[in-house]
């Protein structure tokens, strides 16, 4: 392997001097530079029409994604193993006056020596173990990890049946517009040659789970990502008047009370435990000063998921917003009780009552009562925002805020949607061959690289970090998929997923990723130890145990 080794080591920091910031022509450049490399492979240049380079679909950057595919001769077979790297990188803000050397490992390791940082990251600095860079660590390395591996397959192909699809796509760390677009791409492919996908290998970065962690991971399966939001319509009054009104504000608080990191919300499968619903955002919608109290707020949170369907999470937040509802009411009452006994006049109980609606429902009633004049106002907002280029989240609330205009009950209401992105979980069961195959492949690789390694590898299920593995799998369930589109208002207007792609090319997953620290951060790093001697062994080891796995019932 220490020929493997050195070689994915120049390769990583070749691939780490590109930029290739997220949104940028930098984007093009690495692809190109990746399709270079692989064109000068012996295998390439025998079967050029298997090396592509191929256009990001309806992308106004005009940016690229690489496809190489190798199919074995030994005999043949529909079985297709896809690798999948992404060739783009957050920016480079946070290094500062170090900006310019974020891509230069050897220079900027010495730059960075001249600061103060904590002591672990200082020993690090000290160490001829470690080697920093922008992107290196997320995810250049395991980049250049599947194509050395292209390469010392493509040695190989008389030795096996069956097919190896390598995709280095651009804006993983945007939108995923390369990995959704090359997903139709290999749907359309697949049908045309007849494969059929057995697994996905992503190299993306593993780091470790806690302070002090020395384990290392592998991770059959990924995380999944929703973003539930809700629209909190409340009664404004004047100030002078307080318990005339419903706080907005106050209802919106008791939702993040009932929501933000609330732990009856992980999602757990296999005894895994996704992280509690955090809010990223929360607003109250008046757009100047008065002393007239709110009305209407917006508030969604990133909610993980490893088993929980987007019609699932619909039905756990409901609970949890109709429970907030009704704490603010009892509340209410509870203080309006006080106030009148303190000043001596007569207590009547509040009017509010609980209403809470998906989108789907407000949509619904709305219709009934307008007909298709409902929709033609969507569009025309809808096109009114495109042209004005707001993001997605915007968007999203605009929409369900034109609706909720027309609703004929007046009282106050919480509205519950989704808003763009939306990552689809995989959980890797063992309920299938393909399922089985991999967790075979994977486990033999893992117990091969303990005997030559001094390591302490876990596989683990759900790859923790949002990434493109999730759109290698979705759903089936016709009903599941229905929920999620119907109550997202930006769906086929400003974002939608190739949802039949998808399950065409439907297939399990796993991250073998090099190891390292601080992704994202001006310390990224990774660890020439473990990164390049049993990462490759295991990455291997897999894609060698699973093409043997197929060739065993031929």
């Amino acid at each position: 392997m220490t020929h493997i080794r050195e070689k994915i080591k120049n390769l990583s920091l070749e691939l780490t001097r590109i930029p290739s910031i997220v949104g940028t022509e930098g984007e093009i450049h690495i692809a190109e530079r990746i399709y270079d490399i692989l064109s000068k492979m012996d295998y390439f240049k025998q079967n050029p029409n298997n090396l592509k380079m191929i256009d990001v679909k309806g992308d106004t950057l005009k940016r690229k994604y690489v496809m190489a595919f190798i199919e074995g001769t030994k005999f043949r077979s529909s079985k297709t193993i896809l690798m999948l790297g992404h060739i783009d990188t957050v920016g480079m803000e946070d290094y500062g006056e170090l900006k310019e050397f974020a891509t230069n490992p050897e220079i900027l390791k010495k730059k960075l020596f001249e600061k103060k940082f904590n002591q672990e990251i200082m020993k690090d600095l000290e160490s001829d173990n470690w080697i920093f860079g922008r992107g290196i660590f997320d995810m250049k390395t395991g980049v250049a990890a599947l194509i050395v591996m292209m390469e010392e397959f493509s040695k190989r192909v008389e030795e096996f049946g069956g097919n190896l699809v390598f995709i280095g796509v651009p804006d993983e760390e945007g939108n995923s517009a390369g990995m959704l677009s090359a997903v139709e791409d290999l749907a359309k492919i697949a049908e045309e040659k007849g494969w059929d996908f057995v697994a996905a290998i992503d190299t993306d970065y593993m780091t470790g789970r806690f302070p002090g962690d020395e384990n290392k991971y592998v991770y059959i399966g990924t995380v999944g990502k929703l973003l539930p939001c809700f629209y909190i319509y409340g009664k404004e009054t004047h100030v002078g008047e307080a318990f005339n009104g419903l706080d907005a504000n106050l209802l919106a608080a008791e939702i993040m009370r009932e929501v933000d990191l609330s732990s009856d919300l992980c999602d757990i499968a296999d005894g895994e435990v996704t992280l509690p619903p955090i809010s990223l955002h929360l607003r109250d919608l008046k757009t100047e000063y008065s002393v007239q109290t709110v009305n209407a707020v917006n508030l969604y949170f990133n909610f993980a998921t490893h088993i929980s369907q987007p019609d699932e999470v619909l039905e756990k937040l409901k609970v949890k917003a109709a429970r907030a509802f009704e704490k603010t009411i009892e509340r209410l009452n509870q203080e309006y009780k006080k106030y009148c006994e303190l000043s001596k006049i007569p207590y009547k109980k509040l009017p509010w009552e609980v209403r809470v609606l998906t989108f789907e429902e407000l949509y619904s009633q709305v219709k009934e009562k307008l007909g298709e004049s409902l929709d033609k106002m969507i569009d025309n907002l809808a096109d009114e925002l495109l042209k004005k280029g707001v993001d997605d989240r915007e968007f999203s609330l605009r929409i369900v805020q034109e609706v909720h205009k027309y609703y004929p009950d007046t009282n106050p209401v919480v509205v519950l949607y989704f808003s763009p992105p939306y990552y689809p979980h995989n959980f890797v069961k063992g309920e299938n061959e393909k399922e089985n195959k991999l967790l075979e492949a994977i486990n033999k690789a893992v117990e091969e690289a303990k005997k030559q390694y001094d390591y302490k590898i876990v596989i683990k299920k759900f790859y923790p970090y949002i990434s493109d593995l999730s759109y290698c799998s979705i759903a089936k369930n016709d009903e599941s998929i229905a929920k999620l589109i119907n109550n997202m208002p930006a769906w086929s207007r400003t974002y939608s997923l190739p949802v039949k792609a998808i399950q065409k090319i439907s297939m399990p997953v796993v991250n073998i990723g090099p190891y390292g620290k601080d992704g994202h951060k001006l310390t990224e790093r990774i660890s020439s130890t473990y990164t390049f001697d049993a990462m490759p062994f295991i990455l291997e080891k897999t894609i060698s145990n699973l093409l043997k796995c197929y060739s065993e019932n031929i």
